[in-house]
């Protein structure tokens, strides 16, 4: 919902950076040093060490935007479009399941019902670009991304501002995720409606 106004503000700077770190860097390598900061997160958030956990998570979301600056001042490869948002996908999972583990009478159930709306939301997500694909539907979306993005409620800029909330506000970790899942699962459902009207 937000990725498109935030992108016109990002987009300039990361240009810029992706521009000068494309000589000495690869785009991959940026995917899985920000995998391997979200992983970290995970872990510091078992640990109960949010602080730590917000700083690595924060850290790894700079590496993930990163990564698209550089592959677009270089070239876009289809290998660099499914790791980054298969690894995205899975430090968004890792970190629920690392909040359940560190306190499970708290948080599990919130966990567990955060996780299904992602599941939920991120199947249609990317269902429905296979789709679009096959169609030959290519993306205006801002950030010239590696796939069709169907747009909803629950995206990107959505998924950071919740996350870093998770970690600003550990305690209150359960009644956030419980509103973030019921986010993921309007926009889930709307992307589904969406889909099986366009695809009719």
């Amino acid at each position: 919902m937000l990725d498109s106004s935030i992108r016109r503000w990002i987009d300039p700077p990361l240009r810029r950076a992706g521009e000068r770190l494309a000589p000495h860097v690869h785009a991959d390598t940026l995917t899985l040093m920000g995998f391997a900061a979200g992983v970290a997160a995970a872990v510091a958030v078992g640990l109960g060490a949010f602080a730590v956990a917000l700083l690595l998570f924060a850290l790894g979301r700079m590496f993930d935007g990163l990564d698209g600056a550089v592959a677009r001042a270089t070239a876009k490869t289809d290998r660099g479009g499914f790791l980054d948002i298969t690894l995205d996908f899975a430090i968004y999972a890792a970190i629920p399941l690392a909040f359940a583990l560190h306190d499970p009478a708290a948080n599990s159930l919130a966990a567990a019902a955060l996780l299904a709306t992602i599941v939920l939301n991120g199947s249609a997500f990317l269902a429905y670009a296979v789709m679009a694909e096959r169609r030959g539907v290519t993306t205006a979306a801002p950030g010239d991304k590696s796939l069709v993005f169907l747009a909803g409620l629950a995206e990107g800029t959505e998924t950071i501002i919740a996350y870093a909330l998770f970690l600003l506000l550990p305690q209150a970790f359960a009644t956030l995720a419980w509103t973030f899942a019921l986010l993921c699962a309007v926009s889930g459902v709307a992307r589904i409606a969406f889909a099986c009207r366009y695809l009719r």
